[in-house]
Parts: structure tokens; sequence; C-alpha cells
């Protein structure tokens, strides 16, 4: 790939969603962009980059996010975090908010729904006694607009709920239709799915949540913008709310009310009252 043609690409996806290309992913930028100008009609990412250049549209620029960011995800992923908010997290926050009546789950980046789905049937399971007197809002974005169509639709392949998915959640939370698996309407009606790009997640997220989840997200950022993502979920936060990164993943910055929480093997970032 020419040089011009990788700085144009690079710029615009950093400039409009915060990912980064720049170090050392030139193949995987590269094979994404062949097959999305393949799929556009395109010869080459060369005549791709020659409209983009010249129309950029609003559905050309949703599409080139839609190729270029990462959707990996699986039911219950990593299995320890889930752990750690059956046991310890969601009994906290319900009883915290009992009073209130209302507990807020924000679940940013979260592909094509399988982590906002989980907690959603962790809380059926384990804490329907509350829900009574509790409401839940379960909120998930992503910047993809795809991810978000098939994570509205709740419907998984035979591969997606083989993926860390119990046998007893599939048979109790899925009905097989054909060659896949749908989501049961009680399940799917906790969650409300909206396309919001994190690097405006500080004008458009208006609500206050008591649990955030931002996992494997920030790797993907250059530290600006990883300070700027990080200080908005901070600020959405609500005093004693738990947040919670990947694994791999560090605050890039410790604000003065943050508390590093470590529950079984999973580590929260909890804000002090």
């Amino acid at each position: 790939m020419k040089p011009e043609v990788f700085n144009f690409f690079t710029t615009l996806l950093e400039k409009t969603s915060g990912i980064s290309y720049r170090e050392g992913k030139e193949y995987l930028l590269e094979s994404r962009l062949t097959e999305l100008a393949v799929s556009l009609g395109y010869k080459s990412i060369d005549d791709l980059y020659q409209k983009l250049k010249t129309s950029l549209t609003p559905q050309l620029l949703a599409q080139l996010i839609d190729a270029l960011t990462t959707n990996e995800t699986y039911f219950f992923r990593d299995e320890h975090p889930f752990v750690a908010l059956k046991n310890t997290v969601l009994p906290e926050l319900f009883k915290l908010r009992q009073k209130d009546g209302v507990v807020n789950i924000w679940s940013a980046a979260c592909s094509t729904g399988q982590e906002p789905y989980s907690v959603a049937m962790l809380i059926l399971e384990h804490f329907s006694a509350y829900l009574n007197s509790v409401r839940i809002n379960i909120y998930a974005t992503d910047i993809s607009i795809s991810a978000i169509e098939k994570a509205k639709k709740g419907v998984y392949n035979q591969i997606e709920v083989n993926r860390g998915l119990p046998v007893q959640y599939l048979v109790k939370y899925f009905k097989q239709n054909g060659a896949n698996w749908e989501i049961d309407p009680r399940v799917k009606a906790m969650v409300k799915f909206e396309v919001v790009n994190l690097l405006e997640a500080d004008k458009k997220i208006r609500t206050k949540f008591d649990l955030i989840l931002c996992r494997y997200v920030l790797i993907y950022f250059a530290k600006e913008t990883k300070e700027k993502v990080f200080r908005a979920l901070w600020n959405a936060l609500n005093p004693l709310g738990y947040l919670l990164l990947g694994a791999t993943e560090l605050p890039p910055y410790s604000p003065p009310d943050m508390e590093k929480v470590m529950i079984g093997k999973t580590i929260f970032y909890k804000k002090k009252g």
C-alpha cells in the first residue's frame, strides 16, 4: 500500500473512531481494506481511496468503520468477571439501589451483543427476586451499525452459542430456529442497543451508571484518545459504581476518586462515595 493511501485511511479512522492502525498493523489494514473494496465493487484499495478522497458519504464512512473495527466477542467472555459480578458486584449494587429502585448498566463497545445479553441472563438466573422491586436498565452501545443490528435481532449461529455459553443457559434462554438460536424475549427486553461512537460519549451519554463494562477497547486507541474515552466513562459512573476493563487493560490515568478493587481473579475500578 502506498504511504499516502495508508496515511489517508489511518488518519481518517483515528479521527472518526479513535482506532489506531499505525503501529505494526499495516498487513491487517490492507487485508481488511481489500475485502471492503471488493465487496463494494472496486478493483483495488487505490480505487476505493480515490472514491473516499473525493466523495466520502456517511454511508461509506459507516461501511469503512464496520470493516476496520474488531468485533471479537463471545458469551460470558473470560468467565471470571461474571463470577465476580454474580458473587459480589451485583448483590452490592442491588442492595445499594433498592431505595432508588433502578440499577443502570452500560456495556460500552458491546459488538454483536453477547456481553450485555450475558449480564441480562446472569441477572435473570440469580437475581430474579430483585426484579420486582428494582428496574434493571442495560444500555449497550457500539460504533458498528452492522454489529448493533445483529445484536438487536438476538440471533446467533451454532459456533457463536458454542463460545462461552453454558449449556443450561442455551437450553433455558434460547430457542432453536433452523440452524440458528434466537435469544429469549425476556432477555432481549432487558437490553437497549444504540449506535454510539465512544469519542462522542461525553456528549451523547447523559445517564449515570452503576456498572460500566468497557473491555478490550482502549487497547485500540492512541494515548490521547484513551484518556478522553476513559474520562467519559469515569464521568458517567455513579459514586460507589464499578468500571470493568479488559483483563490486559489499565486505566490511562488514575482519578483521585478511583479505587482499584480485586474481586476473585478480576480487577474492578470503583468510584469512591
